[in-house]
């Protein structure tokens, strides 16, 4: 290698060259699996160098790299320095976290699709390649204070690098669509599939995103009412510049996590914040001994609510006014059933959506009073999709019999009665029978066009010149 003179990036690129398919999909996701690992380890030993009282040698700093490694899919790792002496979990993931191997993944999957046609072995391959290195991650991860737990990991894993690749393929391939599974076909008209679904699952990602900025409305004014709290809880849990920052990115990674809960609090099933406790805008039964966090301090006081915490159900209604929005703008032409049912169907896709995000949100801090930490995910999704519904087919309906009041025609400007001779011209489009006296003047008009050409425009001269 050294006497060929190939750098990396081309030996990379010889390599991927030679081994199409399968083997130059397991490479790829190798690779996205080690710049995930790469850059966590990064970001954790420059931490760690800047850190005045360093806790632990190199060793401990790659150990707590890996397990923030496993925790960005998801994962739950278990914590074995608690005051108690006895292992505690830890299963509340930064979002922001997720979407860097996620994309990775993806990224993987779709620039190998776009090199080979084999569909099967480069969505194989990929996921094969990342798990192999998630594995020994997992492994090494094992030996530190943070160790995985192995039904969470591999469950976590697998799905994320099955779902990404899978969604890196398939758009690589221009992402098609076919027909549904045929228990599915049998239960839905052909053309509301071909129609309605796609803007429905377009109108669901609206609604939620509706939802995920409304959320994120609320815990930016929670935060900005609570603002002197907030500035001396981040003060207060460290003192040295690294430390401040660490928590800064901790608290930026969270922030997907504090827009869902915010969103879920809207909804109004409301945040488990332990235990036993629950925090709603129709009331709150106060929180457990939470941990002094700056996204932690805003959390509102036990007791009723009140017209104020009330208001946050304009939330959920804004989202349920824009899926219906957009399924009727999009639907141009419809009928009220399937204008409906359009509305109907993205509501349920978007109380799917958030239950998922509503699930991944939340996890666990500890065993007992930290148990159960976040939003409930079945039910802020049930709720999620009943506010839809109730709010957006009902606004649809009205949108679109508006819309269809002022297309139709009065009575006054209906078309006048057509004539007998056009009556039998439309129902007999091949024998067309003109007047003789319409064919005469036509031809005679005919004629007086030529003659008008060939008439000589000189004056005519008394000699006949």
């Amino acid at each position: 290698m050294t006497g060929l003179g190939l750098s990396l990036p081309l030996l990379l690129t010889r390599l991927r060259e030679r081994a199409p398919g399968p083997v130059g999909g397991a490479l790829r996701g190798a690779l996205a699996a080690g710049l995930g690992l790469g850059s966590c380890a990064v970001l954790v030993m420059v931490l760690w160098i800047s850190s005045p009282f360093p806790d632990s040698g190199p060793s401990g700093a790659l150990h707590t790299a890996a397990a923030l490694w496993l925790l960005a899919h998801g994962a739950e790792v278990i914590r074995t320095d608690t005051l108690s002496g006895v292992p505690a979990p830890l299963g509340v993931s930064p979002l922001l976290l997720l979407a860097v191997p996620a994309w990775l993944v993806h990224r993987a999957a779709r620039d190998a699709a776009e090199e080979s046609e084999s569909v099967a072995g480069v969505w194989a391959g990929v996921a094969i390649g990342y798990l192999s290195v998630a594995a020994a991650a997992t492994y090494y991860c094992a030996g530190g204070e943070l160790r995985p737990s192995w039904v969470s990991c591999v469950a976590h894993l697998v799905v994320l690098a099955v779902a990404a690749s899978g969604f890196g393929v398939w758009t690589a391939h221009g992402r098609p669509y076919g027909p549904l599974p045929g228990p599915l076909a049998g239960l839905l008209p052909e053309g509301f599939v071909r129609e309605v679904v796609p803007v429905a699952v377009r109108a669901a990602l609206a609604g939620v995103l509706a939802l995920v900025a409304g959320g994120a409305l609320l815990v930016a004014g929670m935060l900005v009412w609570h603002g002197e709290a907030v500035r001396e809880s981040f003060l207060q849990l460290t003192g040295a510049w690294s430390g401040r920052l660490a928590v800064l990115l901790l608290c930026a990674g969270l922030v997907p996590n504090a827009a869902i809960w915010g969103s879920a609090y809207a909804l109004g099933p409301g945040v488990v914040l332990g235990v036993g406790h629950t925090v709603g805008p129709l009331g709150s039964s106060g929180a457990a001994m939470l941990p002094a966090f700056p996204l932690l301090v805003a959390v509102p006081k036990a007791g009723d609510g009140s017209p104020l915490t009330w208001a946050v159900g304009a939330v959920p209604v804004l989202a349920g006014v824009v899926v219906a929005g957009f399924v009727v703008a999009a639907g141009a032409g419809w009928t009220w059933r399937r204008t409906a049912g359009g509305v109907a169907v993205a509501g349920a896709l978007c109380g799917v959506v958030m239950g998922c995000l509503a699930g991944a949100a939340g996890g666990t801090l500890g065993r007992s009073a930290l148990a159960e930490f976040g939003p409930v995910g079945w039910v802020t999704g049930a709720v999620a999709a009943g506010w839809v519904c109730a709010v957006g087919v009902p606004v649809g309906s009205a949108v679109w019999w508006w819309r269809e009041r002022g297309n139709r025609v009065p009575e006054a400007d209906a078309e006048p009665e057509q004539s007998p001779q056009v009556a039998a011209q439309a129902e007999n489009p091949e024998k067309v029978t003109v007047p003789e006296s319409e064919t005469e003047r036509a031809k005679d008009d005919s004629f007086a066009l030529y003659d008008f050409f060939d008439e000589d425009p000189r004056p005519s001269s008394p000699s006949g010149d």
